[in-house]
């Protein structure tokens, strides 16, 4: 494998112990998403509403990279590109919904948040662990690396949102992780637009070279 500075592993995800890692991650993630969706409405925390929508885009995520995996490099780009968009969108949602709650009189249960938390950090520590030999590679590949590590991150920072909303009786730790998640949304969104678009150039430029042209 190639450092992580160089990246010049291309690892296109074509194995079947990759293909098998990728399921267990897509069940964990999913189950995730619905435990916390969950704890966030009844806890009124948009930390874990992030977080679970982080678990969700996770999901979807290692669905589309397990679809694609074979597929020519332009089609995995496409794949990439797409689920680069997501991200941003996931990430503008955030950030809109935080702004919003601001203002809005209510303060998360930090003993939820904790629980939660700490349950999804597990979950994410396993997934980190079964995808962690694969972080280098296509767009398509990286895009699962930095959607794992995401969510390890993210379930970090919710538990730490959860002792600053014990520990100051307020909803702004809440509030503050939330907007830092979406600025981690949109960053990965970024990293993988960027190389998708890098990879879908080499493939036409690739194709070009290669193209003989009208016959005359």
């Amino acid at each position: 494998m190639a450092g992580c500075c160089n990246h010049t592993a291309r690892f296109d995800g074509v194995s079947k112990e990759y293909k098998r890692r990728l399921w267990a991650v897509i069940v964990i993630n999913a189950a995730m998403f619905c435990v916390e969706m969950a704890a966030g409405q009844a806890a009124g925390s948009q930390a874990l509403k992030a977080d679970a929508l982080d678990f969700l885009g996770d999901a979807l995520t290692y669905g589309i990279s397990l679809a694609v995996i074979g597929a020519s490099l332009r089609t995995r780009s496409l794949a990439a590109i797409g689920k680069g968009v997501s991200l941003l969108l996931m990430g503008g949602w955030v950030f809109g919904s935080t702004v919003w709650n601001v203002f809005v009189v209510g303060m998360p249960e930090a003993q939820v948040m904790g629980v939660i938390g700490f349950l999804a950090l597990a979950a994410n520590l396993l997934s980190v662990a079964l995808l962690a030999a694969y972080k280098d590679g296509d767009a398509n590949v990286r895009s699962v690396w930095l959607c794992s590590r995401n969510d390890a991150v993210g379930n970090v920072a919710v538990m730490i949102a959860a002792l600053g909303v014990w520990g100051t009786s307020t909803g702004w730790p809440d509030l503050i992780v939330a907007g830092i998640m979406a600025g981690l949304f949109l960053n990965s969104a970024v990293q993988i637009l960027r190389q998708a678009l890098a990879e879908w150039r080499i493939e036409e430029n690739h194709a070009e070279a290669h193209d003989p042209g009208p016959a005359h």
